[in-house]
C-alpha cells in the first residue's frame, strides 16, 4: 500500500505544483499519470521515487515513510526516469547483472532472464556500451533494468517516449505480464489520456486540484 498524506510542492517562486494532496493507492493497480507537459506529472513520480522531497506532507510504503527510509524503499522499486542518466561505461547486460546483485537477487536464473528480455525489446546490443546508444535503445535499458527485479512498484514517467509501434507493444504486454504475476502497484505518466488507457485501473489528471 503506498499513501500519500496532504502532499503539496512548491518552487521558490510561483503558486504550489499541487497542494495537500491524499490518496492510497493497492498492489495489483495501473495508475495513469496523465496531463499536458508541465503539469507537475514528473514532479509528482520524483516525490514518489524519492529523487525529490515535498514541501509539506508524506508518502509512506507499508507503514513507513519514503524519505526517511530511502533505501529500504527502493529495494521494492522499479524505476524509469524522464532523464537518460545511465551509466555509459557499462554495458546494458551488465547493468542489470549489477542491479540485481545489489538487491541481492543474482541466481541461476539471472542471465537467461536478462536475455529474455532483452530479445523480447529487440536490443541486440545488450553488450555494447551504453554511451554508444541511441535514444530509443536507452530507453529499452532503462524498462529492462526496471522490469529485472519483478519490483512491487513499478513507477514510469513517460516510458513509451521514442519507441517504435512494436516495443510499446512488449512493454504493454511487461505491464500487464508485472500485474497479473506479482500484484505490482504501477504508476505510469503520459501526456495524453489516448496513451495506454486501455491497461489503466484508474486515472489521475494533471494538474491536480486539491
Amino acid at each position: 500500500m503506498l499513501t500519500i498524506n496532504q502532499l503539496t510542492k512548491q518552487f521558490k517562486v510561483g503558486s504550489p505544483v499541487f497542494s495537500n494532496f491524499d490518496a492510497e493507492y493497492k498492489p495489483g493497480r495501473v495508475i495513469g499519470i496523465v496531463g499536458p507537459n508541465g503539469s507537475g506529472k514528473t514532479t509528482f513520480l520524483r516525490i514518489l521515487s524519492v529523487n525529490s522531497f515535498p514541501t509539506s506532507g508524506n508518502v509512506h510504503y507499508n507503514g513507513n515513510n519514503i524519505h526517511e527510509s530511502p533505501s529500504a524503499y527502493l529495494q521494492h522499486v522499479g524505476l524509469i526516469h524522464d532523464e537518460e542518466t545511465l551509466p555509459v561505461h557499462l554495458s546494458a547486460a551488465e547493468l542489470l547483472e549489477w542491479i540485481l546483485r545489489s538487491r541481492t537477487l543474482w541466481t541461476d536464473e539471472s542471465v537467461k532472464n536478462i536475455e529474455s528480455i532483452f530479445e523480447r525489446l529487440n536490443l541486440a546490443e545488450k553488450d555494447e556500451q551504453i554511451g554508444t546508444y541511441s535514444t530509443g535503445m536507452k530507453k529499452k535499458t532503462q524498462i529492462a533494468a526496471a522490469f529485472i527485479t519483478n519490483p512491487d512498484i513499478l513507477i514510469m514517467d513517460e516510458p513509451l517516449r521514442g519507441l517504435d509501434k512494436e516495443t510499446r507493444t512488449v512493454v504493454y504486454d511487461l505491464i500487464k505480464n508485472q500485474k497479473k504475476n506479482n500484484n505490482s502497484l504501477i504508476l505510469m505518466s503520459s501526456h495524453s489520456m489516448d496513451t495506454g488507457d486501455e491497461i489503466f485501473d484508474e486515472i489521475l489528471e494533471f494538474p491536480l486540484r486539491s
